[in-house]
């Protein structure tokens, strides 16, 4: 295999990497002006025929990097079953339209024909499709496999076999559909594998199926200097109980043109995308549950700005390519530092600038820190607005609507209102009260302060500790919580399995109740880490622990108790969901 850096490629415009010129007076009409890294090492190599390798993230220009040389490789005279030149596999039904699109763009003026054939549409369309002639096809592996069988693709004639997204494509599980279409093409023909990782599998498929590829790697500085650096990236650590709170107190204050928010799971996705149309704002979710016509409608609404939020799992996303998107939220954590530089991708996009904002619970801190790193950029921890800052806020955005009626005119109607009401009352006077006259309703929902956790970089007064020795001090207080059973009588005579008399409180207590005890293996340094995990607090806030056969009793600060009961009812303890409640007895 021969490397070449991609930093090491000339910095050069697309006329003179030898496309056809067709080609570059398309580009120019679309607005691109200078090749990105991986178009710039990438295409040479493909227009000399070479296998290539190339590492890189969603983001950097590499649908472009392999559409534009394997325009050059087609055949459009031939007749339709010989026609078909270039083959592009790629994980999901969005990314093969999107690169589809984008090739019919790239060669429109060649009179190329691009077709993206998927699951979930119908296949006897595609089928005519196919039979009409097509030059390049983009399929997902399943639906390319099915029409392999059914022999109603054609692959005698394919000179270029692309894989975009390779890694993608193997988490999902299509190893074996790759290794069956990959064995159903001319033995003779040029491979591009584009991945953002490079796993040993990847290794493996360029070694059984590329020769001698030319390897590109695009490090991390061009990553940065493509996307990354035009994207604000911030911070707030917020218990699990409150992060929808504080999600939508977060998008009042920033009022986002158009954001992705992602979530983890699907029924998170739902309970979000409900929650944020309860505050009034337009949110559509995506996931896999939805069927493919129900996902065209939500992502044709979002590219119309019909709707502002699109509330998504990492693999609906994924091959997204919405340029007008101003903030990406991870409302989880993502895993991995590689997943992280992925989502934020979706913003800061065509030149623009985006933010990228991470609700972190307290214990994810250091994933932070780990996301800086790949990054290259710091990530600022803020605090949860409050209801002052949202009051504040929405005072700006008023008067930058005042400001925008008073510079479009046509007022005349409005002057005789005013003029009456002048002999009565103070100019001033006026114009505030039509002010709160139009603000009415914008506070019809009670704002609550948000309880929020203390940034490692700055002490909270109730909380303030030092994050490393917190956790090793937290550790060592469970097990000793669990080693700290005495008997002590309790009510009608029985005698609790275990109790911690924990630290002496110096606030007021509340006692709560949690249903679950002796009977399923409860001890008090179970107790302890599900609060202190969930919550972020000191083991020392956790007063004295109780517990019985069936259920437990525990003491917390009275202004944390209703936060507590809302985390633990939503977590579970022993891989269980418990009641937990006030105690009623005390």
């Amino acid at each position: 295999m021969s490397t070449r850096p991609a930093s090491e490629a000339p910095s050069t415009g697309f006329a003179s990497l030898d496309l056809d010129p067709k080609v570059v007076a398309a580009l120019t009409a679309l607005g691109y002006e200078e090749p990105t890294p991986i178009q710039l090492a990438a295409i040479p190599p493909l227009l000399a025929g070479r296998d290539v390798l190339a590492q890189a993230a969603t983001g950097t220009g590499k649908t472009a990097a392999f559409a534009l040389p394997l325009l050059h490789r087609l055949n459009l005279d031939a007749p339709p079953r010989e026609r078909t030149a270039a083959l592009v596999l790629v994980p999901t039904r969005e990314l093969a339209m999107q690169v589809a699109e984008a090739i019919h763009r790239y060669g429109k003026a060649l009179g190329a024909v691009a077709v993206p054939i998927y699951g979930g549409a119908s296949m006897e369309s595609q089928i005519r499709s196919l039979k009409r002639g097509v030059d390049v096809i983009i399929a997902t592996p399943g639906r390319a496999l099915d029409h392999i069988r059914r022999k109603t693709v054609h692959l005698a004639a394919v000179r270029t076999v692309v894989l975009d997204e390779a890694d993608e494509m193997l988490d999902m599980g299509f190893a074996e559909d790759l290794e069956a279409i990959l064995s159903a093409t001319p033995k003779e023909k040029q491979v591009a594998l584009f991945s953002a990782t490079l796993p040993p599998r990847i290794a493996a498929i360029a070694r059984t199926h590329l020769r001698d590829p030319h390897v590109i790697r695009i490090d991390a500085a061009a990553v940065k200097a493509g996307n990354t650096a035009k994207v604000r990236q911030v911070a707030y650590l917020v218990p699990r109980a409150h992060k929808m709170a504080a999600l939508g107190r977060i998008l009042d204050v920033e009022q986002p043109k158009a954001a992705i928010v992602f979530c983890r799971t699907r029924t998170e996705v739902d309970e979000l995308t409900e929650t944020m149309n309860g505050r009034g704002f337009h949110a559509e979710a995506l996931h896999g549950g939805l069927s493919q016509e129900q996902r065209d409608r939500v992502m044709k609404r979002f590219r119309a700005h019909t709707s502002e939020l699109l509330i998504a799992t990492d693999v609906a996303a994924r091959g997204l390519d919405v340029s007008h998107v101003s903030h990406v939220v991870n409302y989880d954590v993502p895993s991995a530092a590689e997943a992280y530089v992925h989502r934020i991708g979706r913003t800061g996009r065509a030149g623009r600038t985006g933010m990228a904002i991470t609700l972190a619970e307290p214990r994810e801190h250091r994933m932070l820190k780990n996301f800086e790193r790949v990054t290259g950029v710091a990530i600022e921890t803020l605090a949860v607005p409050t209801v002052a800052d949202l009051k504040a806020r929405r005072m700006e955005l008023t008067q930058a609507t005042i400001r925008e009626v008073i510079l479009v005119g046509d007022l005349d109607i409005w002057r005789g209102v005013v003029a009456a009401l002048a002999d009565e009352f103070e100019l001033m006077d006026i114009a505030a009260a039509a002010m709160k006259h139009g603000a009415a309703g914008s506070d019809e929902v009670k704002q609550e302060e948000i309880p929020t956790s203390a940034s490692p970089r700055e002490k909270h007064p109730a909380r303030a500790r030092d994050d490393e020795r917190s956790l090793k001090r937290e550790d060592k207080t469970a097990r000793g919580a669990a080693e700290a059973v005495r008997p002590a009588a309790g009510p009608a005579g029985k005698t609790p399995a275990a109790k911690r008399s924990g630290p002496k409180p110096g606030w007021e207590s509340a006692k709560l109740y949690v249903g679950a005890g002796r009977k399923l293996k409860i001890r008090p340094g179970d107790l302890v880490g599900a609060i202190t995990n969930e919550m972020g607090l000191d083991s020392t806030m956790i007063g004295a622990i109780t517990i019985w056969d069936r259920h437990s009793i525990v003491e917390v600060p009275e202004s944390l108790a209703d936060d507590i009961i809302r985390t633990l009812m939503a977590t579970s303890i022993k891989g269980k969901r418990v009641l937990v409640r006030r105690d009623r007895a005390g």
